[in-house]
């Protein structure tokens, strides 16, 4: 392998590695605000967490579902008109989708699961290149990264994205940032 080979393949490596760090920072926005930076260790249980509370939901939708359907089945044995049983029969219907519909859970479980084991692969592997390379060496890469890249342009830094409820700015914090003169100056 060439130098200039090896060179690419460490470039290809930070970067993977950074990659991974946008990816620990994004599902570290599933926890709570105001928690430390580092949240990847604490992913899985995050999203154990995400797992369990939708299978909480579940649970309680489906007991739901099965004492309705159990008053109906109760109304229905005193109920004569055949127009009210038609519309219990549908209610009961219903309540047999809403069990589907609940399904959801092991699924999202399901593919929390492969997601989190996924990412813990990559990372695995992503480390132990570093290993074999030493940090020192890959430090001096990311330095020429950082040489060659190009600044970021300053719109699209203030960019970012959909924000959770108490994460992001709200009204009254826009309000003290400008004045009602401010935004009439910018309307004309």
């Amino acid at each position: 392998m060439s130098d200039r080979e090896v060179m690419l393949l460490k470039k290809e490596l930070v970067g993977l590695f950074g990659h991974l760090q946008n990816i620990r920072r994004e599902l570290a926005t599933i926890g709570q605000p105001g928690m430390d930076d580092d949240h990847f260790g604490q992913m899985a249980d995050l999203l154990d967490a995400i797992v369990e509370n939708t299978e909480h939901a579940s649970n309680t939708i489906m007991a739901a579902a099965e004492d309705i359907d159990k008053l109906v089945g109760q109304t229905k044995k005193l109920v004569k008109d055949p127009k009210a049983v038609a519309l219990l029969d549908k209610i009961n219907e219903r309540g047999a989708s809403l069990f589907e519909a609940c399904s959801f859970q092991d699924l999202t479980g399901q593919r929390i699961n492969k997601v989190v084991g996924s990412i813990k692969f990559v990372e695995g592997r992503v480390n132990s290149l570093i290993r074999m390379w030493g940090r020192h060496e890959l430090e001096k890469v990311v330095e020429e990264i950082r040489a060659e890249e190009k600044p970021v342009d300053a719109d699209k830094a203030l960019l970012n994205g959909p924000q959770r409820t108490g994460v992001a700015c709200d009204q009254s914090a826009v309000d003290q940032i400008f004045s009602q003169s401010d935004i009439d100056k910018l309307f004309g």
